[in-house]
Order: structure tokens, then C-alpha cells, then sequence
């Protein structure tokens, strides 16, 4: 290379030098290039999702329709950014083969409403998912509502611990259809189709339901294609919900919730309310509830559960866990649908949402009123036919529940009066005659004596025409019913939030003194109600203390002192309780002690009645002695007593 070529090269790449530099571009002409260069990209990535949507779409064949207001999780309309209602199109996909893990898909949730009920329908397992009723609010909601008529739908149970899904077993292992993704069938306002398509023709479909103004929903399971795969003896549904709390004491609610059921042509049953219980059905089920105080979550099929692998189970939570001071109980179990095929067959039920009205579960004509707390035999019956139906058409004038009360108070006590002049005419009776009592126990100091102080003691009786037992059987016909109104007033669901004087919800305490420390046995809080029970069951107690006996055998209890600590005990006993017992028994022992005192001052003269009694007295002796007037009972204990006195005689021999 020559000197004349280097020269021309070296100037060239000068050129070259100062033209790059002189002509490189700006910072904002580099980040306008930059922003057109991404642009670019993010268009070509646009146009790719389009056509992988596009492919998509092909792939479903969606056969769109009109447009509907998206909806969020509590129902309402979805808005964008302007609050304009956000719309979206209901489809109905075409079948696909093979089943979709829940996981893998995007939740999509659907509502299912009336005037009673918002159900809320996954397609994650497509089952129930949450409930909420529409006319009834926790206890916290109602005293941040109070004054107002606003309501929150009270929510039974949410997403987080609720499912229901078939189990089976298939050639390809056990099923479990909660685990699964659905697609939609159909959808329409009252009626949702669920459906999961397996290998080869198979699907599964759930249909939900629902009807004006009812408490529940109907739900029906189809099986189809499965016939020779799946025994139909052994299509399970399981059925697990943790239901939440609504009252205003968590303990009080545990105390009374628990799994019930009624076996074929048999009565109901229950786990254990206080502890972790699980049963194994013997017989078929006509139907399984989830019950709490108030509310409760039933099953009722339209042929029952069979027997075979049907099981319920319900667990405490531990103390101080997550859950304890936000749920009640676990609850778990295991149905047998009974499906007549698994080729074309199907299992049908109600399945109830609501509160335990009495009137209301009874109107299903299954039994299902049974899980209310009534009580049981006899003390059951009196509620059912009489206090029930009593309290009811009171209610019923729409006048204020604690007048209800009172009224059905006053009206039990006007029935039991006759009964309780009796009882107070026969403590008197008996009240003339302590001191000829006294005399024959004096008469008669000694154990070998006492068959001979019985029957003076039976001879006073007869001849003054008193009986120690008289006044234990008008006692003995009122404590059923004092019993029955025990198990009435906690259990009737008309109590609910209604308030009456400083008491603002009847169902629940009654509080005038809320303590910052809790007291063992008593609580945090002083209840008047229960305070006025407690001092007027005192003052009766008192009035009534002539009347009971002293124990006249060395080592028997002292019945005075017993009465005079049952008032203590109650307070302690009822703080807790519901406000309208303890406003009950309080109305109903003022009646007692003013219906007590007007007896004595108006009905029942002791001077006229010792008089009657001595006089009967020197009728019997002048009489010497005759049988005359004894009932055969008497004949028969005389009779004993002498034949007792032989024996002693032969035996001192």
C-alpha cells in the first residue's frame, strides 16, 4: 500500500468520525425511538392474546346472549372507574372431555335469591358456598342497627368453611366432585345447572333451585354414563360447614348446637352438645341438621340417606384457637344418596336455610321441629299444646313481647289457682295441728316406738281431715309446667331481638352493670331480671317458712336452710340465661306471693278451719273408733303396721 492510498484512507474515516458525531441523535430523540420500540412490542404482544382469545373462543363455541350487569360476591352490580354499570355476557359452554382441578381455574360465583334468602353457588366443586338471610342480622349488627330499620343479612356460613361434594370411586381412584371445576348448564334467575364432564361421555350435573318466599332450596344430583364403574349403593355426599356466630354469648349458643337427625320410623337424635361426638346411622336417615340456637342448616331428602357409610361428626374448637371466638362447631357428615343408578339416576332434597321457628319446620311435615329444645315426655307436650299456642296468639296482636309474657303469666297462675288455695289450705291444716304432732313425738321418744307413733300420727290425720300429703300433690301438678316454661323461653325463636323495658333482646341476658373482670360462676355483667327473681323467690320463700317441717330424724337436712340458699344459687345460676325466663319466673313468683296473701286474707279463715277441725275431731271419737270414712289405702297401712307390731312382738320372744 502506498504513501497516496494511507493518506485517502486516513481521511475517509475522518469523514466517517465527524459525520457520526455530528449527526447522533439527541437524549429525547432516544427516548422517543425507545417508547416507539416498546410500543411496537406491546402491539405485537396485544395481537398475539387477541389471537390466543380468539382461538379460545373458537375452541368453546360460545353462543352468546344479552348482556347482564356483572355482579359482585354480595349480588350488587360491579361499577368501572365512571360508575357505570359493568355488563357481561351469559354463556353456555360447550361440553368438554375430561374433568378440571377447582384449583386450576378461575372462581366464578352465581346467586341464587328471594325475598328470605341470597344463596351464593361456586363453580369451584359447584356447590353452596355462602348463605345469607335476608331478614334476620347477628346480634352485633342489631345493636349497631338499633333504632333503625336497617338490616344486614345475617350470614350463616362463608367460602372459607363450607363444601359439599359427591365421593365415589372410579377406575381411576376415588372421586371427590369438591376438588372439581364446574361449568355452567343453564342459568336463570331461580334455577342454576352445574355440570362436570368426565372421560368418555360421563358428567356429573347439580342443579339448584329456589321459590318465592321459602326458607330453602331445592338440589338435585345427576349422574350419567356411569353405569358398571360406579356402585350407586356407594355415591357419598359430603357435607362440611363451620357455622358462625350470631349471638351475643358464644358459650350459651356452643351450649345448645349440635348435628340432629331422625332415623326411619324412629324419633330424633343428636350428638353430644357439650363435647367432639361422631355416629354411625343404624338405620336409613329421613334427614340430617346442622343446628345452632337460632338457625339452623337441614338436609331432607326426598327418600332418605341409607344406612350404609352414613355418618356425622361434630368437633370443638380449642380453646384460645383461631376460630374459637368467631365459630361454633365443626360439623361433618357423610350421606348416602341412595341413587337408584349411576347410569341415569339422580337424588333429589330440600335442603332448609333459616331460623328454628317451630311453626315454620313444622310446616315440612317431616319432624324436623323436633330439634328445638322443648324438653322431653311430658314437659315437651305442655309447651307443644299449650304454651306454645298460647304465646303465639298473644304475639300475634303485635303487642310488645315482655306483655306477652306478663299475660301468659297472669293467665297460667289464674289456671293453678284452685291448685294453689289447696296447697295453702292444707299447709294450714297442717300448720293446727304442729302441736298435737309435737305431743305424739313426745309421746313416742324411742325407734321401737315408731310403728306406734305412725299410726297415732295416721289417726290425727284422718279424724281432723288433714294430709301431709295434700299439699305435695297440687306441687307435684305445677312443677311440670315450671319445668316445661324452663325449655320454652330459651328455645322460641319470637324472642329473638325483640327488647321489653331495660332488656334489649329477650333470648339473650339482660345487663344494667357491665364489669371490666368476670366473675367464676357469674360473669361480667349483673342482670336485673334476675336479681328481681332471686329476691322475690326469697320473699315467698320467707312467707312460706311456717309451713315447712322440721326433720325430726337426727342427720336429715334442714329444708329451711336449703330454701333459704336456692334464692343465692338462682343468681348465680340465671345471669346468663335468657332474660325473658328470668322476667317470667319473677312476674310469676309477685303472683304466687300476692295470690298466697289474698288467700289467706279472703278465702281461707285458720280460726274457722281449727274449728271445723275440732269438731271433726270430736265427731270421729264419738263414732269409737269406726272404719267409717278410711280409704282402702289407709285399711291396707293399718293393716301393715299392726301386722309389723307382731312380728316385733314374736320376735322379743
Amino acid at each position: 500500500m502506498d504513501k497516496n492510498t494511507i493518506i485517502g484512507l486516513g481521511l475517509i474515516g475522518v469523514i466517517l468520525a465527524l459525520f457520526t458525531f455530528f449527526n447522533q441523535p439527541s437524549e429525547e430523540e432516544l427516548k422517543e425511538r425507545m417508547a416507539q420500540q416498546e410500543q411496537i412490542a406491546q402491539s405485537q404482544k396485544d395481537a398475539v392474546e387477541k389471537a390466543d382469545k380468539k382461538e379460545k373462543v373458537e375452541k368453546k363455541a360460545v353462543e352468546k346472549t344479552e348482556p347482564i350487569a356483572k355482579l359482585d360476591l354480595k349480588g350488587e352490580p360491579v361499577l368501572d372507574s365512571l360508575g357505570n354499570v359493568v355488563y357481561t355476557t351469559e354463556v353456555t359452554p360447550v361440553k368438554k372431555e375430561g374433568i378440571v382441578k377447582a384449583r386450576d381455574v378461575e372462581e366464578e360465583t352465581y346467586f341464587l335469591e328471594n325475598e328470605k334468602l341470597k344463596v351464593v353457588l361456586t363453580n369451584k366443586g359447584g356447590g353452596v358456598k355462602s348463605v345469607y338471610l335476608k331478614d334476620h342480622q347477628t346480634y352485633d349488627d342489631f345493636r349497631k342497627n338499633e333504632g333503625t330499620d336497617k338490616i344486614e343479612p345475617l350470614q350463616l356460613f362463608n367460602e372459607e368453611v363450607a363444601s359439599n361434594g359427591l365421593v365415589f370411586n372410579t377406575d381411576d381412584g376415588e372421586q371427590n366432585t369438591s376438588g372439581i371445576a364446574f361449568e355452567i348448564s343453564k342459568n336463570t334467575d331461580s334455577y342454576i345447572s352445574f355440570i362436570a364432564n368426565f372421560k368418555g361421555g360421563k358428567s356429573i350435573e347439580q342443579i339448584y333451585s329456589i321459590t318465592p318466599d321459602q326458607y330453602h332450596i331445592n338440589y338435585e344430583v345427576k349422574m350419567n354414563g356411569f353405569e358398571g364403574e360406579v356402585n350407586p349403593e356407594k355415591v357419598f355426599l359430603d357435607w362440611h360447614v363451620e357455622l358462625l356466630k350470631t349471638e351475643r354469648l358464644l358459650t350459651e349458643q356452643r351450649r345448645i348446637s349440635t348435628v340432629f337427625f331422625k332415623e326411619k320410623n324412629g324419633s330424633y337424635d343428636y350428638l353430644s352438645e357439650h363435647s367432639d361426638d361422631e355416629f354411625n346411622a343404624e338405620t336409613d336417615v329421613d334427614w340430617v341438621a346442622f343446628k345452632q340456637s337460632y338457625f339452623s342448616s337441614i338436609m331432607m331428602p326426598e327418600k332418605g340417606f341409607k344406612k350404609e357409610g352414613t355418618s356425622f361428626k361434630v368437633t370443638n374448637y380449642a380453646e384460645g384457637s383461631e376460630k374459637d371466638s368467631s365459630h361454633i362447631k365443626v360439623y361433618n357428615s357423610s350421606l348416602n344418596l341412595a341413587i337408584s343408578n349411576t347410569g341415569n339416576g339422580s337424588a333429589e332434597m330440600k335442603w332448609f336455610f333459616g331460623p328454628n321457628d317451630y311453626d315454620l319446620l313444622e310446616s315440612y311435615a317431616n319432624g324436623t321441629e323436633d330439634i328445638i329444645n322443648y324438653g322431653w315426655g311430658l314437659f315437651r307436650w305442655i309447651n307443644i299444646y299449650a304454651i306454645q299456642p298460647l304465646f303465639v296468639w298473644l304475639a300475634a296482636f303485635g303487642m310488645n313481647l315482655g306483655i306477652a309474657i306478663l299475660l301468659l303469666t297472669v293467665g297460667i297462675k289464674l289456671i293453678l289457682t284452685p291448685i294453689q288455695w289447696k296447697m295453702y289450705a292444707s299447709s294450714a291444716k297442717m300448720r293446727i295441728l304442729k302441736p298435737e304432732v309435737e305431743e305424739i313425738n313426745k309421746k313416742f321418744p324411742e325407734k321401737d316406738d315408731a310403728m306406734k307413733k305412725q299410726m297415732e300420727m295416721m289417726s290425727l290425720y284422718r279424724e281432723s281431715g288433714a294430709s301431709p300429703l295434700a299439699g305435695c300433690v297440687p306441687m307435684l301438678i305445677q312443677m311440670p309446667i315450671l319445668f316445661a316454661v324452663f325449655r320454652f323461653f330459651p328455645s322460641t325463636f319470637t324472642l329473638r331481638q325483640e327488647s321489653f323495658l331495660w332488656a334489649e333482646d329477650l333470648s339473650s341476658y339482660d345487663s344494667v352493670l357491665d364489669l371490666s373482670f368476670n366473675i367464676p360462676f357469674y360473669g361480667a355483667h349483673v342482670s336485673l331480671f334476675t336479681l328481681l327473681m332471686a329476691v322475690t323467690t326469697l320473699f315467698y320463700t320467707v312467707l312460706n317458712s311456717s309451713n315447712m317441717q322440721q326433720p325430726s330424724q337426727p342427720g336429715m337436712p334442714n329444708m329451711k336452710v336449703i330454701m333459704y340458699f336456692f334464692p343465692f344459687m338462682m343468681i348465680f345460676f340465671f345471669n346468663n340465661y335468657a332474660s325473658g325466663l328470668s322476667y317470667y319466673y319473677f312476674i310469676s313468683t309477685l303472683m304466687s306471693i300476692l295470690t298466697m296473701v289474698m288467700i289467706k286474707n279472703f278465702f281461707v279463715n285458720e280460726d274457722k278451719l281449727k274449728a271445723k277441725m275440732a269438731a271433726r275431731q270430736v265427731a270421729s271419737k264419738k263414732d269409737g273408733g269406726k272404719k267409717k270414712g278410711k280409704s282402702k289405702f289407709q285399711e291396707r297401712l293399718e293393716q301393715m303396721q299392726k301386722a309389723q307390731q307382731e312380728k316385733l312382738k314374736n320376735g322379743k320372744k
